[in-house]
């Protein structure tokens, strides 16, 4: 966000949106994705799948059931979606703190203090949710989908009664899929669940994304700062890409225990549903496998944070250099 911010303080507010930062958005985004949408997948599948021992069994599991092609479901819904959402994201953050800044000093120039960038921050979490929650939705129930028939299809035989002569196996189909596409998905649960059912997990992402992204643009803003001594200088991509790094890092690790009960909710199996809200899915993770249920897959988001977000800040900001240099 460094270069962003310089080149903010050379234009006028009224430009404060412009074409570049929408196509330097989609750039950083559908990179982050495909670096990050593999362990993505791991993740997923650890926090709210089940049977697997840790991360490098969930890994070789995976690759073994599905190939490598196990690890890119759900990617394309997040892929297209994600030019609209990171746009808006980037452009919400620096128009939030355009506004911060006139109401506190009276001028949308002024440098930005430490509590401004969290507000700024905060607010971006808050609004993320509206666009976010959507896509994580349909991102998780197709790479959960395999896993989600065959718990329903286990339900449906279980409650068939002992005379009937239709035997277990033949419910019991791990390559049937719920879902046809991203598209598909979408319409699904709209018939079955409305509207609602779309954001359904929201309120765990509010909890996520709130402190997640001050935990993401602060620490982004200090690593640059400390990596780029002369201040009148924009950031080398390396420090870019270090800052973007540890910044994710740090973000995904943080936001672990709410992130696991977001994808918890939005994993759900239509026809066996477990939980009735955020506070029923916490009380009932922590009695069935304890509080370090809340910690599964942190090790994966350091892993997966560091690589996604280093792509997305140095992708953003140096899309955005070109594109402002001419």
């Amino acid at each position: 966000m460094r270069e962003m911010r310089d080149s903010e303080l050379k234009m006028q507010s009224s430009k404060s949106f412009r074409l570049d930062d929408f196509i330097a958005g989609w750039i950083g985004g559908a990179s982050s994705v495909v670096v990050g949408h593999p362990l993505d997948t791991v993740k997923t599948r650890l926090q709210a799948g089940k049977g697997y021992k840790n991360t490098l069994h969930c890994i070789l599991t995976i690759y073994r059931k599905e190939t490598a092609a196990g690890f890119f479901k759900g990617m394309s819904f997040p892929l297209a979606s994600i030019t609209v959402y990171n746009s808006v994201v980037f452009g919400f953050f620096s128009n939030i703190q355009r506004v911060i800044r006139k109401y506190r000093y009276g001028d949308g120039r002024h440098p930005c203090s430490m509590l401004d960038l969290t507000v700024a921050s905060m607010l971006t979490g808050l609004m993320s949710v509206g666009l976010g929650a959507p896509v994580d939705l349909v991102k998780i129930r197709l790479q959960m989908q395999t896993q989600m028939v065959l718990a329903e299809n286990l339900h449906l035989a279980g409650n068939m009664s002992s005379g009937s002569s239709i035997p277990l196996h033949s419910v019991d189909i791990p390559s049937q899929r719920l879902y046809r596409g991203p598209v598909d998905c979408i319409s699904t649960i709209l018939e079955t669940e409305g509207l609602r059912g779309l954001y359904r997990g929201a309120g765990a992402m509010v909890l996520r994304d709130i402190p997640g992204y001050a935990l993401y643009f602060i620490p982004y803003t200090i690593f640059c700062d400390l990596l780029t001594p002369d201040a009148s200088s924009s950031p080398h991509p390396c420090s870019i890409w270090l800052a973007g790094g540890l910044a994710g890092s740090i973000s995904w690790v943080t936001a672990t225990p709410a992130d696991v009960v977001k994808s918890r909710m939005q994993a759900d199996a239509q026809l066996q549903r477990k939980y009735k809200g955020i506070l029923h899915c916490i009380i009932h993770s922590y009695k069935t496998e304890g509080a370090q249920v809340f910690f599964r897959g942190a090790s994966v988001n350091a892993i997966r944070g560091f690589p996604m977000s280093s792509t997305m800040f140095l992708a953003y900001e140096m899309s955005l250099k070109f594109f402002r240099s001419f």
